[in-house]
């Protein structure tokens, strides 16, 4: 199994083949390649965590050979950054953890995990320098929802709706000078939902890598309920981490670093095309890989407090507030 110390060198890795990027190997070192043959990446596989390959491209059996030989995952997306597949690296027959999952059904953990979530959405919102009457006010009653989800009884669905109001108030307190109207997940219906889900989906598959490393049943939530292909404990469990993303979206807009003519629409979606779309995943890699250290040691103790079946309050929480 991974340690911290072995995680700490991890990389994650973009490669553009409809930019005519190419991928190659030479001596277990695994080099990216532009249009004329200029190195743009090269890295010892022995450090490569997450490879996404965004464009066309054709998946040899030397690329699946290194990925098993040296436990990295391959998320392949479309040139819109749809995700397409993902080929993970994962432990086999953790039968133990397995049933542990098929058998829990409890609320107390996701209760806990939301909780975590609203503490840190609350935490970016307090970073404001300037507040008004209503902000303070919106960062009171978030305090209040992350102590009252945890109340004993509550019902997967008065969670979620606890969840579902708390995130309403810390949207549109977060973007309220970048005209935010509402969280639209997949809609796209303006700039920022649609920067919002890039940065989703590339820390929804670093959290989906880890738990695959554990041999969780990424399928098997305990807040997300189980749905036909839905990786549902994955969605469980990126939630606490969300405000990275946030986070780095907001200081990117407020540094003037968003450029609404990298984007087209279509249909009233925003697209951002893959020419234009590397600075901002460097953003979102940037502001995650910032906080890898804290995502690896939340998800290896998470796994080792649910398989010990520890008390609630022995479970990890990954507070933003704590200097990195």
């Amino acid at each position: 199994m991974m340690s911290t110390r072995d995680f700490e060198y991890k990389q994650i890795a973009f490669v553009f083949t409809s930019k005519g990027e190419k991928i190659s190997f030479k001596n277990d070192n695994l080099v990216v390649c532009d249009g004329e043959g200029t190195i743009k990446h090269q890295s010892t596989c022995y450090r490569l965590f997450l490879l996404f390959i965004c464009g066309d491209s054709c998946i040899t059996s030397g690329l699946l050979d290194r990925a098993s030989k040296f436990g990295f995952n391959i998320v392949l997306m479309s040139s819109n950054l749809r995700i397409t597949k993902i080929i993970p690296s994962k432990a086999e027959g953790n039968v133990l953890l397995r049933k542990r999952q098929y058998s829990y059904d409890k609320n107390d953990i996701a209760a806990y995990v939301i909780s975590n979530k609203i503490h840190n959405q609350n935490i970016q919102l307090k970073k404001r320098r300037q507040k008004s009457e209503q902000e303070k006010e919106i960062i009171k009653k978030l305090k209040q929802y992350e102590v009252k989800v945890l109340e004993n009884g509550l019902t997967s669905q008065e969670i979620m709706g606890i969840e579902g109001i708390s995130a309403k108030l810390y949207f549109q307190s977060l973007f309220k000078d970048y005209n935010w109207k509402s969280r639209r997940p997949r809609v796209k219906h303006d700039i920022t939902n649609c920067l919002l889900d890039i940065g989703y989906t590339i820390l929804f598959n670093v959290i989906n890598a880890l738990l695959e490393m554990y041999g969780f049943d990424v399928y098997v939530g305990i807040l997300h309920t189980q749905f036909f292909h839905r990786k549902s404990l994955v969605c469980d469990l990126e939630e606490p981490f969300r405000p990275i993303i946030d986070a780095a979206l907001i200081k990117a807009m407020n540094l003037g670093q968003i450029n609404e003519k990298d984007f087209w629409k279509n249909q009233e979606q925003y697209i951002l095309p893959w020419k234009n779309s590397a600075p901002y995943i460097e953003i979102f890699i940037k502001a995650i890989m910032e906080y890898k250290n804290e995502i690896f040691i939340y998800i290896q103790s998470y796994y080792r407090a649910f398989m010990r079946e520890k008390k609630i309050e022995e479970y990890p929480f990954f507070d933003m507030e704590v200097e990195i």
